[in-house]
């Protein structure tokens, strides 16, 4: 039953990519959209740097590979922002994180579930793309009204999981999984802007992030576009005897 469902999707996925020359993951994920009645898609790749290596602390890097639409995108971005979700949760654990109703999990994730419900989630699925014990990155699932998946619907998304993490092994072709710079992401220049704020305020890398993502929330602002003005030197973190602050500085745009 399983395998017939799996060849299914295969056969589905291989007649969308003839008629579309996409990559397997993009694909995967509009075919969620279709096969698992969610509103939108988004597939993620992260990976755990050990401290000791970079600039010597432990960190996630990420890259968003595909999203099927502009609030996808989005509550992918909110969780980098915050540093919390099911995104993270699926590659913590290594299991699906399955939320029917999202409003009622303000305990559980209390600064992403309200901006991702004001973005228009609803109910929120994520399962993380692994190779055995490897893990890669997250399938992320969302529908504009509350509900569960049903058994079926579960099933194949297990399945399209899986094609979209072969997706994402043919993507890396030869990359290592902790370096996210072949995508084509701003998130990927977040970790630059971290490293420096971590100069700025000479502290950690973990401090320089959850200043970015503060920055960024409290002034209701993607992260990718502050780190874009922090690598543009436009944007400043600076400490005083009243605390952690950010000023403006002139950047390229400023130059005449």
């Amino acid at each position: 039953m399983v395998e017939n469902r799996r060849q299914r999707l295969q056969a589905l996925l291989a007649a969308d990519r003839a008629a579309n020359p996409a990559s397997v993951v993009s694909l995967t994920c509009g075919r969620c959209v279709v096969e698992l009645s969610v509103t939108g898609a988004g597939a993620t790749v992260l990976a755990e740097i050990p401290a000791g290596r970079g600039n010597g602390d432990g960190r996630q890097s990420r890259g968003l590979v595909h999203a099927t639409n502009t609030v996808s995108a989005g509550l992918e971005d909110l969780q980098l922002t915050v540093g919390e979700g099911p995104c993270l949760d699926a590659f913590a654990t290594g299991g699906p994180v399955l939320v029917a109703d999202l409003a009622a999990e303000v305990a559980r994730w209390p600064a992403f579930t309200p901006a991702a419900c004001e973005l228009g989630a609803a109910a929120v699925f994520s399962f993380p793309l692994q190779v055995g014990v490897a893990r890669l990155g997250s399938l992320d699932l969302y529908r504009d009204k509350v509900g569960p998946l049903t058994r079926v619907e579960l099933a194949d998304a297990l399945i399209l999981t899986d094609l979209a993490t072969q997706g994402v092994v043919d993507d890396l072709n030869g990359h290592s999984v902790e370096d996210v710079s072949w995508l084509a992401d701003p998130h990927v220049q977040v970790h630059q802007a971290a490293g420096m704020v971590q100069v700025q305020l000479n502290s950690n890398t973990e401090v320089a992030l959850m200043r970015l993502r503060g920055y960024a929330f409290t002034h209701d602002v993607p992260l990718a576009e502050v780190a874009q003005q922090v690598v543009e030197r436009s944007l400043r973190f600076t400490d005083n005897e009243d605390g952690n602050h950010a000023q403006r500085g002139r950047g390229p745009r400023d130059a005449h």
